[in-house]
C-alpha cells in the first residue's frame, strides 16, 4: 500500500483488500459498495484516471442505474467524499480534483 493507504500497485487490489480498507474506515461494503467499485475500476481502465464526482455519478448512472448514479446515493454508501473514498476501497489513485 501507498501512502495515505492508496493501492501502489493496480492489480494488487481484491474484494478482500477493498473489505480490509473499508473496515479501517468504520464501513462494511455491501454488494451495493462492491459495484460502485468495479464501475469506478472500469472507467480507470478505459479514462486512466480515477472518476471525480460527477464523473462518477455519470459513469454509476449510465452502468447501473439512475438512481445508483445519483450523489446522494453514493454519499450514503461512501459518507464524506464518495469519490475519495471510491478510489481509494478500488485500489485506484486519488482523484485529482478531490482534497
Amino acid at each position: 500500500m501507498s501512502e495515505k493507504n492508496y493501492l501502489a500497485k493496480l492489480p494488487a487490489w481484491s474484494v478482500d483488500s477493498a473489505s480490509q480498507l473499508a473496515a479501517e474506515d468504520k464501513l462494511q461494503l455491501t454488494a451495493a459498495h462492491l459495484e460502485v467499485l468495479e464501475v469506478a475500476r472500469q472507467f480507470f481502465d478505459q479514462y486512466g484516471f480515477s472518476p471525480s464526482m460527477r464523473p462518477l455519478c455519470k459513469t454509476v448512472a449510465s452502468e447501473l442505474s439512475m438512481e445508483k448514479g445519483r450523489s446522494i446515493y453514493l454519499l450514503q454508501l461512501f459518507p464524506g467524499s464518495p469519490a475519495k473514498l471510491v478510489a481509494k476501497f478500488a485500489g485506484l489513485p486519488k482523484p485529482k480534483n478531490c482534497i
